[in-house]
């Protein structure tokens, strides 16, 4: 039962009430009954009490059900006043009392006093008339009533426990909802620290490996070939200024200076070129139509490509290198073959976990894979193959 009906119940009975104790008035003042002075004052104090309890309600606390003690009370009173016939009438009565009870008191203590109350209007009935069909229906009623109060109790209590559970579980939402944003915040900030160690791996730390190398030729070359150690030194230079630049510009989070103001094949020119002064011979081939693509996927084939030199540097000893840039129809695949020692490429101290690791998570992010394929004595191919459409 829902709430508007309960409420549309409780308005009738109010109106039922009112129309029986005017009503009852009515006609005694129309037979000029002598009880009608005593009925008057008796039915005034009624429906006073009635009106202030249904008004006080729960804000009377526990003073409510002394007040509807004392309105049974007057009640009483009145229908053993009444004539047999009167009284008939003002045992409807009852039926707005047993809701005011329903209303004020907990289930137990209710039924207890409804059943007292129609105790009373039982034996009062009876003891007036005799016959039991007069107190029948009013008593009908009243169980009828306590019915209908008790499944809306069920119904109020149901829903309560359904509010309480939904707000239960909009609090676990919450700090569920809590709780994912902090993880999502604490994955961030791992995601750009792996980001960041990526980037200075790829850029800073293997640029300045190979300076490193340089300047060590150059020391071993100073007396024998001073024209060739100042190429070196030079070469140095010039490649801690572009660290310089790349530090600077990690530091900002913009796009490599190398693809800056020019395309892939250009910044992959220039780093084969580069590379050419540790030694090794570079040769670069670009095979298919170029496309445009993203610039986080420009970087990641970039940066793959500084990666794989730098290992075939360190540990492959190989004197020719051939990177291979081959564009296909849905996807574009960087290939860095070399013809050294074809051992598998260990990271140094200094590696840290972020070289060819860090190269493939990259390129996964990008929906690409990277393959090693190295034997030993017949060199080592790296190649990283990326789609087109999930990078661009």
């Amino acid at each position: 039962m829902s709430r508007s009906v309960v409420s549309r119940l409780e308005m009738a009975m109010h109106v039922a009430f009112a129309l029986i104790v005017v009503g009852s008035l009515i006609r005694l003042f129309s037979i000029n009954s002598p009880l009608c002075h005593r009925v008057l004052v008796l039915s005034a104090l009624l429906s006073v009490g009635y009106g202030l309890t249904v008004w006080g309600g729960r804000r009377l606390g526990r003073w409510q059900p002394v007040a509807i003690a004392m309105i049974a009370a007057v009640w009483l009173l009145v229908a053993m006043t009444l004539p047999t016939a009167y009284a008939a009438v003002y045992a409807w009565l009852t039926i707005p009392l047993a809701c005011l009870i329903l209303r004020a008191l907990p289930p137990k203590p209710a039924i207890v006093a409804i059943g007292l109350l129609t105790g009373l209007l039982i034996v009062t009935m009876f003891r007036q008339s005799g016959n039991f069909e007069l107190f029948l229906p009013p008593a009908a009623a009243i169980l009828t009533t306590v019915a209908l109060y008790a499944a809306q109790q069920r119904d109020t209590a149901s829903r309560q426990r359904l509010v309480e559970d939904l707000a239960d579980l909009l609090d676990e939402l919450a700090d569920t909802r809590e709780q994912l944003n902090d993880q999502q915040r604490a994955a961030g900030a791992l995601a750009e620290r792996a980001r960041l160690a990526r980037e200075i791996h790829d850029t800073l730390t293997q640029e300045l490996a190979g300076s490193r190398m340089l300047l060590q030729a150059a020391d071993r070359d100073w007396n024998a070939d001073p024209v060739k150690a100042r190429q070196r030194v030079q070469g140095v230079a010039e490649t801690l200024g572009q660290n310089v630049v790349q530090s600077r510009r990690l530091i900002a989070d913009l796009t490599p200076a190398e693809l800056e103001d020019g395309s892939l094949q250009a910044a992959l020119t220039e780093l084969c070129r580069r590379e050419q002064q540790y030694g090794a011979a570079v040769e670069l081939e670009v095979t298919g139509e170029p496309r445009p693509i993203s610039p986080e996927l420009e970087t990641a084939l970039l940066r793959t490509a500084q990666g794989a030199l730098a290992n075939v540097r360190d540990h492959a000893a190989a004197d020719r290198i051939h990177v291979v840039l081959d564009w296909r129809l849905a996807s574009v695949r960087l290939e860095v073959r070399d013809n050294g020692s074809g051992a598998e490429p260990t990271p140094g101290p200094a590696d840290r976990g972020y070289g060819l690791p860090g190269l493939r998570e990259r390129l996964r992010g990008l929906g690409g894979t990277l393959t090693l394929d190295s034997r030993p004595g017949r060199g080592t191919a790296l190649t990283a193959d990326v789609p087109i459409g999930s990078a661009g």
